[in-house]
Formats: structure tokens, sequence, C-alpha cells
């Protein structure tokens, strides 16, 4: 719907729409231009105030008006309004947008137009390093809940002329802003351009949480899907890197991460860990995050498969200490360790950063001691249940582990009721569950393995020296699917 050229009438549709009276924080002011009406409207806390009584100050200064009346809104603006970022707009869903976004309106009477004065600012925390993501050496920076701020920190990492920022609006109640960030030499166009169309097609009320629900709605899956469908990062220098490597990064407002499309597994064993440290030793704790990936999903299982149904080979092997427990106490003596390894994970990371230290040690001491006197527990499956946590906290993607962690318990269940077949049925289901996890794009999950990519998958298995590790081309990941 198109402004009115009276003054009057906007200020009354703008009541009509707005609940201006009702709400504290909708600023509105009559104002006088010379002669001319003019009515300003506005959010507390989204406008710098002391810039914008500047603007007005000097706006209603005498020595501004060459005459009395606004003659032309155009040059008015250009020539009286020295404030940069000043634009013109005609239609109310595109000024509400903007005014609830941020932005300032000034609206003279006269003129069938408003004029956009972009001095917005919002509460925002300092930028700090992800508690999720940290890094030994390295940069101490991480996103944070603005997305001009995070646009700012790649833009300071790649100053490349082919950087874009795609900007649209998702949510037909909350009007959240997602940025689609790209280099336009090296994107994948038929992805790109998928991306838009779907982002633009979304019919939702709201993105209730941020970047999480965006990642549902793009690329959604099933329940015995529980593995992550793409690769989130809260570090801006990790989230440069796939940009250079022809990726496409998504940004949504109020969202600390970054999407980052599209996404294989072999994502979630990097970490930028290893790259701040030698080419050697970055390998080394690489491949170590490889090995715990099965450690961590089949250590248990194979630990009750062995002592439950092959006593004797888990002896001579030297995986039990002692004998004498039945295939029923194992079981629930595996099951018990699991759910108190997850409370004590689960507990500690919602803790205060004061106890969660003191609450996981100590509490792990003593349970555990009371468990294995109480004979709830056995000291070897403790041990191997702290040492299957031990690797789960090692794989970098929380997410990920989270999800190895549910195929463990698939694993368990199946060994403890049916044995060895059991076992190998439920290992079987969880390669049909890991091979059938959509992508976005429906690109192959396990690539490069499949399709094999050869140097592609050396790469990612070894840590290369900065000056091979430049991206100078950009991989083929297989045709798009629509």
């Amino acid at each position: 719907m198109a402004l009115s050229s009276v003054l009057d009438e906007n200020i009354r549709y703008i009541k009509e729409k707005l609940p201006v009276g009702e709400s504290f924080d909708l600023m509105t002011r009559h104002l006088y231009l010379g002669q001319t009406p003019a009515f300003f409207l506005g959010v507390n806390g989204f406008c710098k105030t002391d810039l914008l009584q500047q603007i007005f100050s000097d706006l209603q200064d005498s020595a501004y008006m060459k005459d009395d009346r606004v003659e032309d809104i155009v040059r008015y603006m250009d020539g009286k309004m020295g404030y940069a970022q000043a634009s013109l707009c005609d239609s109310w869903e595109d000024i509400f947008r903007n005014v609830l976004s941020g932005p300032a309106a000034l609206f003279i009477d006269g003129f069938p137009q408003a004029i956009l004065i972009d001095a917005r600012t919002y509460p925002a925390r300092g930028i700090a390093e992800p508690d999720l993501e940290r890094v030994t050496k390295g940069s101490r920076d991480g996103f944070v809940e603005t997305l001009l701020f995070n646009a700012n920190l790649i833009r300071r990492r790649v100053r490349s002329t082919g950087l874009v920022f795609s900007m649209h609006s998702v949510g037909e109640e909350s009007r959240t802003d997602v940025a689609i960030a790209y280099i336009r030499d090296s994107v994948n166009k038929e992805l790109l351009e998928l991306l838009t169309r779907r982002i633009d097609a979304l019919r939702v009320t709201s993105l209730t949480m941020g970047a999480k629900s965006l990642e549902e709605l793009l690329v959604p899956r099933h329940w015995w899907n529980p593995l992550p469908g793409t690769r989130m990062t809260e570090r801006p220098d990790v989230a440069c890197s796939y940009l250079m490597e022809g990726h496409i990064l998504v940004l949504v407002d109020n969202s600390p991460q970054a999407l980052v499309l599209p996404c294989s597994v072999f994502q979630f064993t990097q970490s930028p860990e290893d790259y701040y440290k030698s080419p050697a030793v970055g390998t080394y704790f690489r491949l170590v995050r490889f090995l715990c990936i099965p450690v961590s999903m089949a250590l248990l299982p194979l630990f009750l498969l062995l002592t439950a149904y092959f006593p004797d080979t888990a002896r001579a092997w030297g995986v039990i200490s002692e004998g004498g427990l039945t295939k029923e106490r194992l079981f629930f003596y595996v099951l018990a360790v699991e759910f108190l390894l997850d409370l004590f994970k689960y507990s500690s990371s919602l803790s205060s950063g004061k106890f969660s230290g003191s609450l996981s040690i100590v509490g792990g001491l003593i349970i555990g001691d009371m468990a294995v006197s109480l004979n709830w527990a056995s000291a070897e499956v403790l041990f191997y249940g702290a040492v299957t946590l031990l690797t789960s906290l090692a794989i970098a993607d929380t997410e990920f582990a989270d999800a190895i962690r549910l195929y463990r318990i698939v694993l368990i269940l199946g060994t403890g009721f049916l044995g060895l077949w059991g076992f190998l049925a439920c290992l079987a289901l969880t390669a049909l569950s890991a091979a059938t996890t959509p992508t976005f794009g429906g690109m192959s999950y396990f690539w490069p393995l499949f399709p094999f990519n050869g140097k592609a998958l050396g790469r990612l298995l070894f840590r290369s020296p900065t000056p091979r590790a430049q991206p100078s081309r950009i991989w083929n990941r297989g045709k798009v699917h629509r």
C-alpha cells in the first residue's frame, strides 16, 4: 500500500497499524521543518537518540531553510540531511519493516514518501571466543547476535571485491533478517539459486530458534537421521575458510552462528586447532579425532557383547578381570553407566562455570565409588564408560557427538536383547541412517569418499602445509538436486 501525500492520513494509518500510545518503546514526535509539518516514528533503544537530536535540531534551524516550506523532498534530503544513511520509501510494508528493525522514519506533509534514517543501534554483547570452539592459539573473536557485526567480522578477513551479502527476510511476524554470504567467482551458481529460492519461498510465522529453525526448514529430516545435515560454526575464521573454498554461508539475525552449505560428514572431524599447530601435530590430532568416532559409538556395545555372550574370549583378551556376572546384570550395568555419564555431561554443561568442573569430577568419583560398592555397576563398566565419554568429548562438533551417542544407545539395546545378531542388525541400521542423512541440494553426505575424490579426501584426512592448503580451485561435489 502506498503512502498518502496528506500527513494527517499517514499519521492516522500509523496509529491503526502500530500500538502507538500502548507500547512504551514506540517513539513519535510532531515536528515543523520551517512552516512544513512533519512526523517522526522510531523505536526507543534501536535509534541513536543523540544523533537523531542533532539531525532534527539542524533540520529545524532557520538557517537551513531558504524558504518557509519544503518544495522538493529529494532535493531537501540530499541538500539538508547530512547523515550518510538516508533513503526514500513509498511503501508502508517496507516502512514498518525498517522501523521495527531499527531505522527511523520521517514523514513530511505534501509528499507520499518517507525519509528512512538508518541511525540504528542494537543491544549487543562483546565479541568473545565461543565456548564450544576454543583453541589454545589463534583469534579470540566469535560471532554475536547482531547480523551486521557478524558480516563485519567476515568482511574484515575477506576483503574481496566479489564478497556478497544478499539480504532476505523470513517470518511473516518476526521478519527476521537472513543474509546469504558468498564469493561470486567461486560459488556454485545452481546451489545459490536453489538456496535463494527456498529462503524466499518460506512461509512461517517466525524463526523461533534463529539459525537452528532455519536449518530445519531448509534441510528437513526424519527422526531416524540424528546426524546434523548442515555445519554450524561460531568462529569467523572457520566461516571464512569455508567461504574461500566455495561454500555458502547463511547468517541469521539474533543468532551467533553461521550455517555452512553444502555439508559433508568430514566437516565435523575438523577443528581450527589443527591449523594453529604444525602440520605433523595437526594431522596427528585430526587422526585421533577420526579414531574417536568409532570408539565412542562401538566401545560400550562391544564390551557388552564380549562380556555377556563370549565371556571366555573377554577374559582371554583381558577385557574383564573376573566373571560371574549374568547377561542381565551386565546389560543393566551398561545402561546405568550410560545414563549416569549423560546426566553428568548434561548437568555440568548447564551449571555455572564456577561449579561445573567440580560437579562433574567430585560427583563422578563419589557416585562411581558408591555404584560399585552397592553393586549398581562394576569397575570395568565404569572404566569403559569413562573412555567412551572422553572420546565423545574429543569430537569437535557437539551436535555430531550427540548423534553418535544415540547410535551407541541403539547398539547397546540391540546387543543386550538379541546378542551378536542384534549388534549386527543395529550396526546395519546405523549405517543406513547415516547414509540417508539429507543435505541441502541433495549432495552426497560422504563426499569426497562417495563420489570418490582422492585429492580432496587427502586434504580432509591430513593437515596440509599453508602453501599447499590454499584454495586454488573449487572441488566438484556433483550435481545439485532440486
